[in-house]
């Protein structure tokens, strides 16, 4: 090995050695010294001490009353869900203007209300209102306020619904979607929704309990069944059963019995075809909407 190379790596050693040996003496230079604080340096420090563990303490009360308001709004939420049978299951925000008194957002909610399917669009304007400042919105927007004085005005709302082309729910979101009420969207939309699943499982029921003689040509989803017996040919009666809504959205079911009677059967029964819509609605007051097609089918099975 070359003797400049042996050179390099002796200094190097002992330049570690001289480190090691000043680092020996600091420490042991520092184990002989005693170090003393006062009685005002203890008692800072103690009071400090403190400060810092109620500081802490108040923290994990804060977080407790955190978890205790959570599990109180899951609680509640889950209620209101199971309530009213709506349920989200998306959320897009994007805030398009910020300033001091003004925040425009643009929202879009997608979500379920029993079996029917929805999705809303709107923009949501909020604006810090002045006790002083008169604020003025056009008399078809619904404008609210909260305790914060804040006014919250809802437009641009669209929303979309798989209802099949009913014209009464076509009627009462274009309702809607002009005087941008949300609130009342979603309070008639339980109501329909409701009875759109009562009316599903109806016929869900009927079509199981009788396949031979009920039949659905729109469907599970559609507002009518049809009674039929195979025995005489082309007899049929049709249980219409739609949803009325309003534009104010009141909610009003609304059934009513048709009949398709081949003229052989219709001669000899002409009083008693005449009268089943009139008697089927008698019976839907009496016995309710279940027992009143019960009695029909039973009808039709037996080919009276």
């Amino acid at each position: 090995m070359d003797n400049s190379i042996c050179q390099v790596y002796e200094d190097k050693i002992q330049s570690l050695e001289e480190e090691i040996k000043l680092l020996t003496e600091k420490y042991e230079d520092y184990q002989q010294e005693s170090i003393f604080y006062s009685d005002e340096e203890i008692l800072m420090s103690k009071k400090s001490f403190q400060r810092e563990f109620w500081r802490q303490s108040q923290g994990c009360e804060y977080l407790s009353d955190l978890r205790a308001q959570l599990e109180s709004l899951e609680m509640d939420l889950s209620f209101i869900m199971k309530f009213t049978g709506i349920q989200f299951t998306s959320h897009f925000k994007k805030t398009v203007e910020k300033t001091r008194n003004r925040t425009v957002q643009k929202h879009r909610l997608s979500g379920n209300c029993h079996s029917l399917s929805f999705q809303v669009e709107f923009q949501l304007l909020e604006i810090q209102l002045d006790p002083t400042f008169e604020f003025y919105v056009h008399p078809s927007k619904k404008v609210l306020k909260n305790k914060e004085n804040v006014s919250v005005v809802v437009s641009d709302l669209s929303i979309f619904m798989d209802c099949g082309g009913d014209s009464y729910v076509s009627k009462f979101v274009s309702s809607i979607e002009e005087h941008g009420n949300l609130l009342q969207f979603f309070r008639s939309l339980s109501s329909y929704a409701e009875w759109y699943e009562h009316r599903r499982c109806t016929f869900v029921h009927f079509k199981a309990k009788y396949p031979n003689f009920v039949a659905l040509p729109e469907g599970l989803l559609g507002h009518y069944i049809i009674l039929r017996n195979p025995k005489p040919s082309g007899f049929e009666l049709m249980v219409v059963w739609k949803i009325h809504i309003d534009e104010e959205g009141r909610i009003t079911p609304l059934l009513d019995l048709l009949t398709k009677v081949p003229e052989q059967v219709l001669a000899w029964k002409m009083a008693a075809i005449e009268n089943a819509p009139t008697g089927f609605r008698s019976m839907l007051l009496l016995f309710g909407i279940e027992a009143a097609i019960e009695n029909l089918v039973k009808v039709v099975s037996l080919g009276k």
